[in-house]
């Protein structure tokens, strides 16, 4: 014969009961609003764009793979091969003018006083090198 539990026995199992109750509730809400956090701020990787893909990893780069050139008090790196071979078959000073106008962002004029050239000698030099350089890459590609 089963033994009824008395009314102090029920009055702690509804307790508990109550108690057990209000914290399964408490855990889903504090889900429920984590998940929401995470959907407001959470991307899945496939829907990012390739700018921001290209962001997330990094890659190392030596110096010893590059070429360097000496110009006038500047010592400049490139970094592609493919132009670095190129550079390096046209003359000193259409290089250096290439150099100068490409990768230290100097105008004509400004390259002109520094290689005491007039500044249409300059252009003139930078117009044939870019007609070669294109002649050369497209040879060595």
């Amino acid at each position: 014969m089963r033994k009824s539990p008395s009314d102090y026995e029920m009055t702690i199992c509804n307790q508990f009961d109550r108690l057990c109750k209000m914290a399964l509730k408490g855990e889903a809400v504090d889900y429920h609003r984590h998940m929401a956090y995470l959907e407001k701020h959470e991307v899945m990787l496939s829907e990012l764009s390739e700018h921001e893909q290209n962001q997330m990893f990094t890659e190392d780069e030596y110096s010893v793979e590059n070429q360097w050139f000496r110009v006038m008090d500047y010592d400049i790196e490139v970094k592609d091969t493919l132009i670095a071979e190129a550079l390096l078959a046209l003359s000193e000073r259409k290089r250096d003018v290439i150099l100068l106008s490409y990768f230290m962002d100097m105008s004509d004029a400004e390259i002109a006083r520094k290689m005491n050239l007039v500044r249409c000698t300059v252009r003139e030099h930078r117009v044939r090198s870019l007609e070669l350089l294109r002649k050369i890459m497209e040879d060595l590609m």
